[in-house]
């Protein structure tokens, strides 16, 4: 090794990382068949988030010096970044070859492994270099990110507790420990965790003065935990502060301004115009910028021929959209439709399974930059592209913004706006949508008869039971709703239906009320309207059917309204009471009551709410009858014509396809 050398390895350990860099410059400059320079430059081009160019810097280094497995890990880790991950798996395979004790190497194939959905193959990985290497850090943090997302939360969080008896300060470790924490509904320690967490980042950049891009990441990735964490506790102003923050450090950091927008959707006392003004900022920001480069479509204009239909989604998974998507898809008219899942899945379960069988096509799109697969359903020549996540995680609305296919629609998965004008139309109904609130919407609302959605109930469900009031002499209240939905409004309103109703309980059942802490959060929140605890029956049980079959009369929230337990409430023989708010997430509880020919239990207003509920619980040889007559009645309606909901759709597309087809070039 020269002196030069010498020097640019005492500068990276000395973390004077700019002056390394400009060394290493100079040393290709001076000699191009200084492979160490060119390697150096390379790894330190991919660590400022300049893989781009990184790549060709890397790949000179590689020609100089094919056996340098060094180089070959910092070239695949430039090809990870940019979405490459098949190509990147195989230099790590060749790094592994030539050096089969490269720590960081394993670790790193494992984050591939990992984003490809190779979850076996990732854990292998992890092990392995910590079996070569027992104190490495961030081999511990990725296991444990996998083990949580594959559900192993007691393990995951074991394993971040170990990475920290290693690096008490190490930030990242403290907010993966927080996810751990919050998947098992401790809420106040993950709290705690990602406090400390940013607590860490602010020392450093006092210290440093500015981020490098692991650190920034890292930072933003803490402010977002917390703030999740913050909407989870009901705290809804409090976190979009922090998603506020997060913006202000990365502006271009859209995650945070789709977590402030779904936040949004809940907050029980904002104008829908002022919400929406938010979503018009969303396209501002992510969609607008895009418009310039957007390009014709060269899809053939026949109004009459096979439409390819693509469907863009996270959750082709066991995730309750399946109640929903899954019997589209399948009842699809393959004649009159050519589907094409674009799957954004971390892992495959056995509703991917069948999923897969629904469709002509099955393109995996994790790892894909959003331009990456805006060009690949433009080659696919898609007519129709449909998104379903809306701003939940995972989504690929930059895709969208993109406007790859001549026709996109909105649909199911949020139950709101995006924001995006780049979408043309919010498939909806008008009792979700009604006439007079298009400008509410980015998209063009395009409505069918109610309801806009199918349902395929759980296997399992049961029977729905004998009404419960009979036998127990008074009557039960219920919501199987998530925390974030319970507002003061609720509270108040719930409170006022318990007053009126003698010995009356209320059943509030979720995983969000899984603790005690939450229980007695909430306990004492109904208590300030003089609701003793021994009228409240919180907890959370799983699958919730038994806790169906003892409520008499469900109790819808708002302004957001709850959504798939609402389906299940009404076909376990259980009426709901609602109240019509903001389009259209305070009205999917009408929706689902219009389509199930019950609209008599939609509410105006908060006394109206109140009344009815009331009424509903003065008769119960009423709502006995109900019981007995609700399930048989979805059965025989639309909400599970599967075959019938699925023509109406492909009708809708027609109908748009026709538009565009009749549309000026």
């Amino acid at each position: 090794m020269t002196s030069d050398h010498e020097m640019l390895l005492e500068r990276l350990r000395a973390g004077q990382l700019a002056q390394a860099e400009t060394l290493a410059r100079t040393l290709t400059e001076r000699d191009p068949d200084d492979a160490f320079g060119w390697k150096v430059l390379g790894t330190l081009m991919v660590r400022d988030d300049r893989s781009q160019d990184a790549v060709s810097v890397l790949e000179q280094a590689s020609r100089l010096a094919p056996q340098d497995a060094e180089t070959l890990n910092s070239l695949a880790r430039a090809y990870q970044i940019l979405g490459r991950f098949h190509e990147a798996l195989q230099l790590y395979h060749d790094a592994l070859e030539l050096q089969p004790e490269f720590a960081e190497c394993w670790n790193n194939q494992g984050t591939a492994q990992h984003a490809l959905g190779q979850h076996d193959d990732a854990l292998k990985s992890y092990d392995r270099a910590l079996a070569i290497q027992p104190a490495y850090v961030k081999a511990l943090n990725n296991r444990g990110k996998l083990l949580r997302e594959l559900g192993c939360v007691e393990e995951a969080l074991a394993t971040h507790d170990r990475a920290l008896a290693i690096a008490p300060n190490n930030a990242e470790t403290h907010s993966y420990r927080g996810l751990a924490l919050q998947a098992m509904e401790r809420i106040d320690e993950a709290l705690a965790c990602y406090d400390r967490a940013l607590a860490i980042h602010a020392k450093m950049l006092e210290k440093n003065g500015t981020a490098v891009l692991t650190d920034r990441e890292n930072i933003l990735f803490s402010m977002i935990n917390r703030g999740n964490a913050l909407f989870s506790m009901r705290r809804l102003d409090d976190a979009l502060v922090d998603y506020a923050k997060a913006l202000e450090f990365d502006p271009d950091f859209s995650i945070a301004l789709s977590n402030a927008l779904f936040v949004l959707n809940y907050h029980p006392d904002k104008p829908a115009e002022d919400i929406f003004a938010a979503y018009q900022d969303y396209d501002r920001r992510f969609g607008e910028p895009h418009r310039s480069s957007w390009q014709a479509h060269g899809n053939t204009r026949d109004p009459a021929r096979r439409l390819r239909v693509g469907y863009v989604s996270p959750d082709f998974r066991e995730h309750s959209a399946r109640h929903f998507l899954e019997p589209l898809l399948a009842r699809h008219d393959r004649n009159e439709v050519e589907i094409t899942a674009y799957a954004e899945l971390a892992c495959e379960d056995r509703v991917t399974a069948r999923y897969r069988g629904y469709v002509d096509h099955w393109v995996a799109t994790r790892g894909l930059s959003d331009a990456a697969l805006a060009e690949r359903i433009r080659a696919d020549g898609i007519d129709i592209l449909v998104e379903v996540a809306g701003h939940t995680a995972s989504n690929r609305l930059g895709v969208f913004a993109r406007r790859p296919a001549p026709v996109s629609v909105s649909w199911m998965g949020y139950g709101y706006t995006t924001g995006l004008r780049a979408i043309d139309y919010f498939l909806c109904d008008p009792v979700m949508v009604p006439e007079g609130s298009e400008g509410l919407f980015a998209e063009q609302p395009w409505r069918l008869a109610p309801p806009s959605l199918v349902y395929r109930p759980d296997e399992g469900m049961g029977e729905p039971g004998p009404l419960p009031a009979l036998s127990r002499g008074y009557l039960t209240f219920g919501t199987l709703t998530r925390s974030v939905r319970i507002n003061h409004r609720t509270i108040r309103v719930w409170s006022a239906i318990l007053q009126q109703v003698a010995d009356a309980r209320l059943v509030i059942d979720s995983k969000n009320f899984a603790t005690q802490s939450m229980q007695a959060r909430l306990a004492e929140r109904f208590g300030a309207h003089g609701i003793g605890p021994e009228r409240l029956e919180i907890g959370c049980h799983s699958p919730p059917w038994d806790v169906l079959r003892g409520i008499d009369i469900g109790l819808d929230c708002f302004p957001h309204n709850s959504g798939t337990t609402l389906i299940e409430s009404l076909y376990m023989g259980v009426p709901f009471v609602t109240l019509a708010e903001r389009p259209s997430v305070g009205r999917i509880g009408s929706m689902i009551l219009a389509g199930a020919g019950h609209a008599e239990w939609i509410a105006s207003t908060e006394d109206d709410y109140i009344e009815k509920a009331v009424a509903l619980a003065s008769d119960l040889e009423r709502l006995a009858t109900v019981r007995a007559s609700l399930r048989g009645e979805l059965e025989t309606g639309l909400w599970r014509d599967e075959a019938g909901f699925a023509r109406r759709v492909e009708q809708a597309y027609r109908n748009m396809w026709q538009h565009w087809c009749a549309t000026v070039v």
